[in-house]
């Protein structure tokens, strides 16, 4: 389908910059928070990360839908942006996974797009003025008079202070393994809770071929449940919002972690685990947001390259191990670092069997350098039922 085929479009800034171009998807009105991601492809596992929630996703990238759409390639059940921006949408599907193009998925999700904007101006705006919210207007809704499409973006709610985990988190529990991922020859060796504050496939994917059954739970369930469980392990899911709306989820993991049993947090969960242990977290300019995010390894200097999405982080302290806020928890050091703008990508307890990393080592798109993380979780379910 070529540009003159498709609805007029604007995408419209709080602040009122504007971009003009054509519907790409869905023809409609969409809001919500406009935020950037520099990967190539991988499109489709980001669209559907659920961390992606009331996010109006820009690719930096000029090409976006080469590889088409599948169904394997699904980080959860459904699209959870609230809007796609491109430049250039690819006009031809080049991949033999493929069973149909990105523009058939975003229509039969109702995501509003808009493709022909120069892509490269917009990330430089969101870059030094901070991500903010944003509308995607086409069709009828484009001709509208320009401060009523401007009154529509910034009656939005802020991300920060918004609290999005209720609905994305499974209504009910479920329990998977490695035969349920295919991994018939792989033993269950260990029992895991996971606190589902939007995890992504992936991520199951990989503790499972470690030998894990996985209880996946809601994010509200109680210290009780999750303790009668008898789980080897806790672990806290990536998800969408700002932590520090998540009270009940950090007063649970306080009591869990006194209770020393092994813990891990990725993204999300690692913000809450920096709240477990008494630090703050706090809203980034325009957050971290693609598969080329290096990250320092303060034990050994070596840098990893990761895949990251959020907007928020922690407010640590980094050098040397430290007691925490929270003094009950002991010590506690950063592990890891952004080394673009130092923000703290991980947390060890030193006392504790318990850590987080803010990057994700599922990585499903790649690259795979983190996926070690998840055999030190291991290790960790090792030394603790040793001691049981």
């Amino acid at each position: 389908m070529s540009l003159t085929d498709t609805a007029p479009a604007v995408l419209v800034l709080a602040d009122g910059t504007t971009f003009t171009g054509r519907s790409y998807g869905a023809v409609g009105t969409t809001l919500g928070e406009a935020i950037f991601t520099t990967g190539m492809t991988g499109y489709q596992e980001v669209l559907t990360d659920p961390s992606c929630t009331r996010q109006i996703v820009v690719h930096s990238s000029p090409h976006i839908g080469n590889t088409g759409a599948n169904d394997e390639d699904f980080e959860s059940e459904r699209y959870w942006c609230a809007g796609l921006v491109v430049r250039e949408p690819s006009r031809v599907v080049s991949s033999w996974r493929a069973t149909r193009s990105l523009e058939d998925d975003l229509v039969a999700n109702d995501i509003v797009g808009i493709q022909g904007v120069d892509t490269r101006a917009l990330v430089c705006r969101l870059r030094t003025v901070g991500v903010m919210n944003a509308g995607i207007f086409s069709g009828e809704s484009a001709h509208a008079p320009l401060e009523q499409l401007i009154s529509q973006v910034t009656d939005q709610p802020s991300m920060k202070g918004l609290s999005l985990i209720d609905g994305v988190t499974t209504e009910k529990a479920y329990s998977v393994g490695p035969a349920d991922y295919g991994y018939d020859n792989i033993e269950e060796t260990y029992r895991v809770a996971v606190l589902d504050l939007g995890v992504k496939a992936a991520t199951l994917r990989q503790l499972a071929m470690r030998g894990i059954r996985l209880e996946v739970l809601p994010a509200n369930t109680s210290l009780q449940t999750i303790v009668e469980l008898d789980p080897d392990g806790v672990f806290y899911s990536n998800g969408p919002g700002d932590p520090a709306t998540a009270d009940e989820q950090v007063a649970t993991l306080r009591k869990l972690l006194t209770k020393r049993i092994p813990f891990f947090g990725i993204c999300f969960g690692h913000q809450l685990f920096g709240r477990a242990l008494g630090f703050d977290t706090y809203k980034l300019p325009f957050g971290h947001r693609g598969p080329n995010q290096p990250v320092m390894e303060e034990a050994t200097g070596k840098t990893l390259i990761t895949t990251q999405n959020h907007g928020f982080a922690v407010d640590a302290p980094r050098g040397q191990a430290q007691p925490a806020p929270e003094a009950a928890y002991g010590a506690v050091k950063v592990s890891y670092y952004s080394l673009n703008d130092q923000v703290v990508e991980g947390l060890t307890a030193c006392d504790l069997p318990a850590f987080s990393v803010q990057f994700h080592p599922e990585a499903a798109a790649g690259p795979h350098d983190s996926h070690p993380l998840f055999d030190h979780f291991t290790e960790l379910m090792d030394a603790y039922r040793a001691t049981r």
